[in-house]
């Protein structure tokens, strides 16, 4: 009952029963509350509170008794079927399934999931063992009809260690769309913070595969007669106790592989296959019973297990039990302060004092007398408030640093410590022994004597000081981090193509068409930008009246005039032999140098025109503006003009008037990356020469029958008259091109 749940009554409102909600959830919160019923009870609380929050599902409860949509539809129904069959009746338990949440299966509600306990609690514990989560909902028969497979399977995994979850998409709806479950049923698999779907058959051995599969490939090594020393050997490399289990098996348990799992950062693990032949010297060297699964565990000596167990039913608390008292070597090295933090935690009250003996030694031939005879006073002398650690001066040189103080006396040499862990921060008490170890007897003696004394007086540690964190010494480089993690995603993508998660995919895929779209796109207009660089139009001719001409001409000195610059300036600068590599020959790409040619006599007025023609144009990031001076540089320009190279080359250029030619008024638009430039030359009343491809038509008198006008009869202020127009058609890149091999010195 919703409203006892949330203990409020019938006639309650919307704020009481928020306020009820509010103080409910805050009190029985399982991050806040401890209690074991608190999970169950806070799903009951949200439970009421959406059927009550909800006016429609509140109404259902108040009238049938049940908040869901199943009677409704039952009613619906009911009223249907008398409507057509007046003389029937049908009992409602007749059509009982087992839909509602109601009715759901009560094995399911202790892995029920939310979403804060599956972020704080199944996400990091993920990392210790793997989890099978069922996302299941409320009216779903694909859910009823793998149920006995699901109830069966989740029942012998978690008596091996699997985690097992239950989703319910109708209640934990963020959860399920945070899992990508958008459907149900579903089942996936969680390990190390990664979701992976199953996809197969619901079948116990298909679930049981999927288990395995979820697990890392490498966390058995297979052993025999062959490779059991070196395996066994690599204590000291990795820092690593190990573990060898003998069994009658062809394949390794799964229970054996949960395990490894779970201790794979603190224990390393072998399987030997007793039936197999290559094996007999390793059974026989240890005394395998071949008929019992047998567990070894190997310390600093590989001749002699540290501990041994066997049982013709190795369960999981066993093998438990047995690993966690077996985790570290007899005298771990220090390898990262997590390991630090686990050897020697910080002490919680005088009577759980708690002391690490740490030698600091190096590494070689030249101390390993020294820790040998460290290891064995270890082992003689272990207890429980007592933990034997070393660590490497030349690995960890801060430790080493800051107990032992650069002392002369011990460079070079073993120094043994005695510490207290104080605090989290690093706070330490300690004492150092006064002579370096050398492994004698008498150091021996000295040593116990101070952890005798330091059982009735504490204070014997006087000496205090802050370490820093140790650096991590078996973490992997940044690039192996880097391509492991690469390998990961790929893997992960190529996962989801195949057993499509489409609405996971969208992101990746629609990233994916945009970089191909943007990069076809921009092939094909750099394709088309080329093409239109290097092929010439072809020379048109307008034909217009006079009439026609007049009134262009008299409307474009209205729009010239219009154009006037009140505000600002027009930079133009002279084309000179000092700024002409910077202006011209190293140009960028895409930007275009317009210069105007012009004599000492012409070139107050010119510049002047010349500015109002280009002003509405000086917006162009791309376009600058030069004049050049033709009493200075008039072989450059002739030069340039004759030696142009095009297929259609500049019409009229080889005249009898050639070396007579004034050529003030001129306009070059000059590319100095492509190497070609567009040529506009004065106008001439009647002629649109100056705006088509055929730049001087006023010099084809034959061909148009006119007779030519000399340059001293027009006026110079009219020499520029259309240039706007031609710029315009420049920006288009309609004007025809001509291309030199190289541009000539300018002297």
């Amino acid at each position: 009952d919703p409203y006892r749940v949330l203990g409020v009554g019938r006639s309650s409102s919307q704020a009481d029963i928020k306020k009820a909600y509010k103080r409910l959830a805050r009190e029985w919160h399982p991050d806040k509350n401890k209690d074991p019923g608190a999970e169950d009870r806070f799903i009951q609380i949200s439970k009421a509170y959406e059927i009550l929050s909800n006016e429609e599902k509140r109404a259902n409860f108040d009238r049938y008794g049940d908040a869901g949509e199943s009677q409704v539809y039952h009613q619906h129904q009911h009223r249907q079927f008398h409507h057509f069959h007046e003389g029937f009746y049908f009992d409602e338990s007749f059509f009982h399934f087992p839909f509602n949440s109601e009715r759901r299966d009560t094995s399911d509600e202790k892995y029920l999931l939310h979403f804060s306990h599956y972020i704080n609690e199944i996400v990091p514990d993920s990392f210790k063992k793997p989890y099978l989560i069922k996302i299941t909902s409320d009216w779903c028969f694909s859910c009823i009809h793998i149920e006995p497979v699901w109830k069966e399977v989740a029942q012998e995994l978690e008596a091996l260690g699997v985690g097992i979850g239950v989703v319910h998409a109708g209640y934990e709806r963020r959860l399920a769309h945070h899992l990508g479950a958008h459907s149900t049923p579903s089942l996936l698999g969680l390990i190390n913070g990664k979701v992976t779907f199953f996809h197969n058959a619901v079948v116990r051995e298909n679930l049981r595969q999927f288990v395995e599969n979820l697990l890392p490939g490498n966390l058995v090594e297979k052993i025999t007669d062959k490779n059991y020393v070196r395996f066994l050997s690599n204590w000291k490399k990795e820092n690593k106790p190990h573990v060898l289990l003998f069994d009658h098996m062809p394949v390794v348990p799964l229970l054996y592989k949960l395990t490894a799992f779970a201790y794979r950062d603190y224990l390393s693990f072998g399987y030997v296959y007793v039936g197999l032949r290559g094996t007999e010297e390793l059974s026989s060297q240890y005394n395998i019973n071949v008929y019992t699964p047998t567990m070894m565990i190997f310390k600093e000596h590989i001749n002699k297990p540290a501990d041994v167990v066997q049982a013709r039913d190795m369960r999981k608390q066993l093998i438990d039990d047995f690993l966690s008292q077996n985790k570290f070597l007899v005298v771990a090295r220090l390898t990262n302060q997590r390991l630090f933090q686990e050897l020697c935690p910080v002490k919680k009250s005088h009577r759980q004092r708690k002391h690490c003996v740490v030698l600091l030694t190096g590494e070689g031939e030249k101390f390993a007398e020294a820790y040998e005879a460290f290891l064995s006073f270890a082992v003689a002398n272990t207890k429980d408030t007592l933990k034997f650690v070393h660590i490497y001066n030349d690995r960890q040189p801060e430790f080493a640093d800051a107990l032992l103080m650069d002392d002369e006396k011990y460079r070079g040499k073993s120094a043994v410590v005695i510490l207290e862990r104080r605090n989290n921060a690093g706070k330490i008490s300690y004492k150092t022994l006064e002579e370096a170890w050398q492994g004698s007897k008498e150091d021996s003696f000295i040593l116990l004597d101070l952890l005798d004394q330091l059982r009735t007086d504490p204070g014997l540690l006087s000496l205090e000081t802050v370490l820093a964190d140790l650096n991590d010494e078996l973490a992997p480089m940044f690039l192996i981090r880097w391509f492991y993690s690469t390998l990961d995603y790929i893997s992960d993508c190529w996962d989801s193509l195949f057993h499509s998660n489409w609405r996971e995919m969208m992101p990746l895929l629609s990233l994916l068409f945009s970089a191909l779209f943007i990069l076809f796109g921009t092939v094909i207009v750099q394709a088309f930008s080329d093409s239109s660089d290097t092929r010439d139009s072809p020379p048109s001719e307008k034909e217009e009246t006079a009439t026609k001409t007049e009134k262009n001409d008299t409307s474009f000195s209205k729009e010239s005039n219009s154009r006037i610059p009140k505000r600002g300036f027009v930079e133009v600068t002279e084309l000179t032999d000092i700024n002409y590599n910077s202006n011209l020959v190293r140009l960028r790409p895409g930007h275009i140098n317009v210069v105007l040619i012009l004599s000492n006599s012409t070139k107050t007025v010119l510049l002047q025109k010349f500015a109002l023609e280009v002003y509405t144009f000086t917006g162009s990031s791309s376009l600058h503006f030069s004049f050049l001076s033709l009493d200075k540089h008039r072989e450059w320009l002739e030069y340039l003009l004759e030696f142009a190279q095009d297929a259609a080359p500049i019409p009229n250029q080889y005249d009898k008037h050639f070396l007579e030619r004034d050529y003030t008024g001129y306009v070059l638009a000059l590319n100095g990356h492509k190497k070609y430039f567009c040529l506009f030359k004065p106008h001439r009343s009647g002629d649109e020469g100056a705006l088509g491809e055929d730049y001087d038509s006023s010099l084809h008198t034959e061909a148009r029958g006119k007779s030519s006008c000399s340059p001293g009869s027009r006026s110079i202020k009219n020499k520029l008259h259309k240039l706007s127009f031609w710029l315009e058609r420049l920006l288009e890149g309609s004007l025809q091109r001509f291309y030199i091999p190289s541009w000539p010195a300018l002297d």
